[in-house]
């Protein structure tokens, strides 16, 4: 069985948005294992951080980042410049990683100042949802449904319409 992670900086303290995923979280044990691995952001020394602090945020909530990561794991960076899929191209890319010999997807969601460029360097695909920004917890929402809807899709389900 396939293991899906959400890779994520910061914990979500709304608990509409939990509940959400939670929701999510359980369809989805018939079709994957899937788990949402929360870090801790990086604190920021200023309230208007300069370049050089932004940079050394991103150094090192990458680094925590790539620790959760495997050799193995096929990795999905979520940044604005990431490729936008559909709903059915989602569904086609987890049905050829399984194929390929991958066991274990790992989808990153980096902090308010995205991600490092080591954690894009390791990634197998960059996939952005919109051109639109989201805030990090509803992002996280609405990739907990787009994976469901990607199983739904391959497995032949009725909730992709």
């Amino acid at each position: 069985m396939l293991k899906i992670n959400i890779i994520c900086i910061g914990k979500i303290k709304e608990s509409y948005f939990t509940d959400a995923i939670n929701e999510y979280a359980k369809r989805l044990g018939a079709f994957c294992k899937f788990r949402t691995i929360e870090l801790n952001e990086e604190r920021v020394r200023s309230n208007t951080p300069n370049a050089s602090q932004i940079s050394e945020v991103l150094i090192a909530e990458g680094k925590r980042i790539l620790q959760k990561i495997s050799p193995s794991d096929y990795v999905a960076a979520m940044c604005i410049e990431g490729k936008q899929l559909s709903s059915e191209e989602l569904s086609k890319t987890l049905d050829n990683v399984a194929v390929v010999g991958k066991s274990t997807v790992d989808f990153i969601i980096g902090g308010s100042y995205g991600l490092s460029d080591e954690v894009k360097r390791r990634a197998d695909m960059r996939l952005s949802m919109s051109k639109m920004t989201f805030p990090h917890q509803l992002a996280r929402v609405i990739l907990s449904e787009q994976i469901y809807r990607a199983f739904e899709i391959s497995s032949g389900g009725k909730y992709h319409k």
